[in-house]
């Protein structure tokens, strides 16, 4: 009998710079660029990242959902203080796994 591979291809992306409209374009194609080479598993690493708004938040949602739909899950690590309470607030560490800040 064959034995499953249940290892899943994990990769990290440091943006390093705030998750707003200006700058979520290149995050949107990593992580994209990622999923095609069949990572299932993305974790954002938000040091450095103070402040998001609402096309950043609209993106994390949305490569959730895409991670999801593959068998995949989202993860994010490294988060302010400031930012993991608007997550918890809105509910999105219940969807998405958001390690608590240190």
């Amino acid at each position: 009998m064959a034995k499953e591979n249940k290892n899943i291809a994990k990769k990290t992306i440091k943006p390093g710079k705030d998750l707003v409209s200006s700058t979520v374009e290149d995050l949107k194609e990593q992580a994209l660029s990622f999923m095609d080479q069949g990572v299932k598993e993305i974790t954002i690493d938000f040091s450095g990242i103070e402040d998001l708004d609402s096309k950043g938040l609209g993106l994390l949602i949305a490569l959730n959902n895409s991670l999801k739909g593959i068998g995949g899950k989202l993860k994010i690590k490294n988060i302010s203080g400031k930012i993991y309470k608007f997550f918890q607030t809105i509910h999105l560490d219940k969807s998405i796994e958001v390690a608590s800040p240190g």
